[in-house]
């Protein structure tokens, strides 16, 4: 028996997503229709109906569950340990060394494989 998730959508937040998205569909065509208005102007009215449109959408459940997981991963950088520079600094190279090892590493395999081939062909000296 299947049975369907609830979404939590209620009208009026579709409602709002509908009048959203027409805000900003709205917005970058005025950005077009208005193209010889100075660019600061069509790129400030762009921004500003935009954030109008989403701030409308911060009013959905949808909105703020996505607010809700922004204020939850700033509390979980917070607790994030941060290395030292010291500890940066040695990784870096040690990464850097293995980089430039696997590098001779497979430039050798290359050269051997090259002359393997040209002994197996013939073309080889």
């Amino acid at each position: 028996m299947k049975s369907k998730a609830e979404t939590g959508r209620s009208p009026l937040d579709v409602f709002k997503w509908v009048v959203a998205i027409a805000l900003s569909a709205g917005a970058v065509a005025g950005f077009y229709v208005y193209g010889d208005q100075p660019l600061i102007y069509r790129v400030g009215g762009l921004l500003a109906v935009v954030g109008a449109a989403i701030a409308l959408l911060s009013t959905t459940a949808q909105g703020r569950a996505v607010w809700a997981f922004a204020q939850g991963s700033k509390q979980e950088v917070r607790k994030v340990v941060w290395p030292t520079r010291q500890e940066t600094l040695q990784t870096t190279l040690i990464v850097a060394a293995v980089v430039i090892l696997v590098a001779i590493f497979l430039w050798l395999m290359d050269l051997l494989l090259l002359w393997l081939v040209g002994m197996i062909t013939g073309h080889g000296g």
